[in-house]
């Protein structure tokens, strides 16, 4: 029988945090599938304990745009959402959250502080994912006569500049619902 590792989950508009804590993971295995399916199976302990999580989250994902990393304590997953909007769950099932699942409290921002904060100082454990430039906002501009078109082209700018940097992650890519171990 399969134990739960603990899931820590945090989000931003277009992107979802995972981090599964998971000392010593060994043959770790890693699948999601576009319409949100995920799972995660390894072992690990001095008894190689069997492990997993098999889930299906609130919503459909960017496969090829999300990335995976393999630490030594942790297992990271930042997988970009298919549409840019804030969901009110992680897990498509109603009902009772499980109890292995916790808010990531340092990573989480509120639908209203992604567009105060940018980056910030929060600890990503194993991974440095900070260079990602995930957050809203930018330069603060005192002349708040931007026009509609300069808004746009900023923030066209952003997305391409988000996607190059996700795409240049130091991280092991995780798409097509091919399986990756390490």
């Amino acid at each position: 029988m399969s134990r739960h590792p603990t899931l820590k989950w945090a989000q931003r508009a277009d992107v979802l945090f995972m981090t599964i804590d998971l000392p010593d993971a060994k043959n770790v295995k890693l699948k999601l599938e576009p319409e949100g399916k995920f799972y995660f199976s390894a072992t690990a302990g001095a008894e190689n304990l069997p492990y997993e999580i098999d889930i299906n989250l609130h919503d459909k994902v960017d496969v090829d745009k999300s990335k995976a990393s393999i630490g030594p304590r942790t297992i990271v997953y930042l997988i970009k959402k298919e549409e840019s909007k804030w969901w009110n769950r992680l897990l498509k099932e109603e009902g009772k959250t499980p109890m292995f699942v916790k808010c990531d409290w340092d990573k989480w921002l509120d639908e209203d502080e992604q567009e105060e904060k940018v980056g910030g100082d929060m600890d990503f454990g194993d991974i440095d994912f900070s260079k990602l430039n995930m957050g809203g906002g930018g330069e603060f501009d005192e002349d708040d006569s931007d026009t509609e078109e300069e808004i746009n082209k900023e923030e066209e700018e952003e997305e391409e500049a988000i996607e190059k940097k996700m795409e240049t992650a130091a991280a092991l890519p995780v798409s097509n619902g091919v399986e990756a171990t390490a």
